[in-house]
């Protein structure tokens, strides 16, 4: 899952990401609206988050511009604003929900889990391909009496490549989706946390696998004995 925050107190940003990575998400964090709509226009995110006072363009703005672009992508709007006009202000232009500040961090991350699971088409905390189950509240993969637990970066891959079993993702998307734009990590990372998930998904002794497309990418398939 990645996350767009657009926050333009560097404290609380930079906390806000650091949560949600511990929570298992990618965030990339922008400091102004202009420079979110930027990060929108160049990748794909599961949820926006919105501070509604911010330098260039602010939050309402940068919410109406999504909206307008097509795009239905969940967005929960953080302001100090709490009066109610400008929580109907919100959200007449498009948020799906409105966080007041102060916040207590379990309450946002709450709303961000239960955002993205929308955005998913959310069918319960477990996933299911073949032989093998991920608990996405555990972050651990189980293959009948045998279990693993995985890594943020190894949940992030192995998630996507369970909500969408026999696609082909590029090296590029993975790096993209799951790293983000300001990542300093090379390509090589991606073949590196392939190989870590293929040991686990033998240590589990599972009947799937993470297959190399040559020249396209990687994609989870089945085991044809």
């Amino acid at each position: 899952m990645r996350i767009l925050i657009a926050e333009d107190e560097r404290e609380l940003a930079k906390g806000l990401q650091f949560l949600l990575e511990k929570n298992m998400f990618t965030a990339d964090v922008a400091w102004d609206g202009a420079q979110a709509l930027e990060y929108f226009g160049n990748a794909d995110y599961d949820v926006v988050v919105l501070d509604i006072m911010m330098p260039e363009v602010n939050g309402l703005e940068v919410l109406k511009t999504i909206r307008n672009r097509g795009s239905g992508v969940p967005v929960l709007m953080l302001t100090a604003k709490a009066e109610v006009e400008d929580r109907v202000a919100g959200l007449e232009a498009g948020a799906d929900d409105y966080l007041p500040k102060p916040f207590s961090t379990r309450e946002f991350i709450a709303r961000v889990k239960a955002l993205s699971r929308r955005n998913e088409g959310y069918t319960g905390q477990f996933l299911t391909f073949g032989n093998v189950n991920l608990d996405c509240s555990r972050y651990e993969l189980t293959c009948g009496p045998h279990s693993v637990k995985l890594n943020n970066k190894e949940f992030q891959l192995m998630e996507l490549f369970m909500r969408h079993p026999h696609f082909v993702f590029s090296t590029s998307h993975l790096m993209d989706k799951i790293w983000g734009q300001d990542s300093e990590a090379d390509m090589n990372v991606v073949w590196t946390y392939v190989g870590f998930i293929r040991k686990k998904l033998k240590q589990v002794q599972a009947g799937i696998e993470i297959r190399t497309a040559r020249g396209a990418g990687y994609s989870l398939e089945e085991i044809i004995c």
